[in-house]
This record gives C-alpha cells, structure tokens and sequence, in this order.
C-alpha cells in the first residue's frame, strides 16, 4: 500500500528551506524552526486547524513563508548543539502552541532506541490518521546520508507494497524516498527519533 499526504508549495519548491533565510543562524540550523512551520502550514490547510498557521495556508508566499520562520525561530532557536532530542522540539512547540491559543494537539516523543517494528507501525498510524511525522535523525552510519545529519525533516508518507518501508522524507523544498528501517538503523549510540502528533480527546 502506498500512501503520501498533500503538501504545499512555495515557488515550486515542496515546502520550505532553510537556505532561504538571511538569518544565518536559520540557515545553518533552522531545520526544526522550518519543520515545525510545515507542519502549521500542512495541518492549517488539509486538516481545518487554522490557528496553527499566521497566514492563509491556502496562498502562503515565500515572503510570508520567511516571516513565520523567524516567528518560530524563537521557539525553536537554532542553537550550537542543534534542537538534538525530540523532546527539545516538543518543549518549543508546545510553547508556540500556548502561545497561539492552541490546545487541542498532543505530542509524544519516540526515542530512536525503540523497536525499529513499532517505530514503523506508529509512522504508519500517523500518516494514515493525516498527521506528518517531525523526524530528527543525529548521526549515521552512511555517510551518504550526510545531508540528513543531524537534522529535522518531516515524513508525509509511506510505500510498503514491496515488503520494505519505504518513507517520504521532505527537507530542503524537496521529497525523496528512504528505507525507513535503514533509517533507523544509524549504527550510532547517539539516537534521535521522531515527535508523534495527536488530537486530544
């Protein structure tokens, strides 16, 4: 079964990226600051939750698009040691959230040391229950991977009609395709793991 959440675009670009800043602080390590704005954006327009996002998610520019970024920046600073633990990401956002008037959405850490299984099945869960993933991946074994280092990106869908698990990593104004399991499997003690977003009863 194959199935990708709609997601926005700006100039062309699938949503945003952190070299678009002139902030140099966002554009070296705005990754979580960016990731939170897409998810806004992404439950602002395809889920109803309007408040999440400051502009009309439906005709957000680039301009308005950089504008939240620097509003998010100061829940999810860019720092010297990057936002390195899921938890640091949810403290941000549940601020932001408060802020704004917002609390009707959940948030649960997933260490990147929990059962590659149940980190499938709870991705999976999501994606089918509308929700995009914010995913912090810190170190791994295949240097090719390189870019994705230590670095938020959102997951917002998934293909597992071959028997693997392939996930749709977006970052950079961009959407490729990964092995979720490989993913996982970083060959490193240091672990991220990934921010499970859910509606409060």
């Amino acid at each position: 079964m194959k199935k990708e959440l709609d997601h926005f675009l700006i100039d062309g670009s699938i949503g945003g990226n952190q070299e678009w800043f002139s902030d140099s602080w966002m554009k070296i390590g705005g990754c979580g600051a960016v990731t939170a704005c897409d998810l806004c954006i992404c439950l602002a327009k395809y889920k109803d939750m309007k408040r999440l996002c400051p502009f009309d998610p439906e005709t957000v520019s680039l301009e308005q698009y950089l504008e939240f970024g620097m509003q998010m920046k100061k829940y999810l600073s860019p720092r010297m040691t990057g936002i390195h633990k899921t938890s640091i990401y949810v403290d941000g956002f549940n601020e932001y959230l408060n802020d704004i008037g917002v609390h009707s959405l959940g948030m649960e850490n997933i260490s990147g040391n929990e059962d590659v299984e149940k980190a499938v099945e709870l991705v999976k869960d999501q994606i089918d229950r509308g929700f995009p993933v914010p995913y912090l991946m810190l170190l791994h074994k295949d240097k090719e991977l390189d870019d994705y280092m230590w670095h938020w990106f959102l997951l917002n869908g998934y293909d597992d009609s071959d028997g693997t698990f392939l996930v749709s990593v977006v970052s950079y104004g961009r959407k490729i395709w990964m092995d979720l399991r490989y993913l996982w499997d970083t060959g490193r003690k240091r672990k991220g793991g990934f921010v499970r977003i859910f509606q409060k009863d």
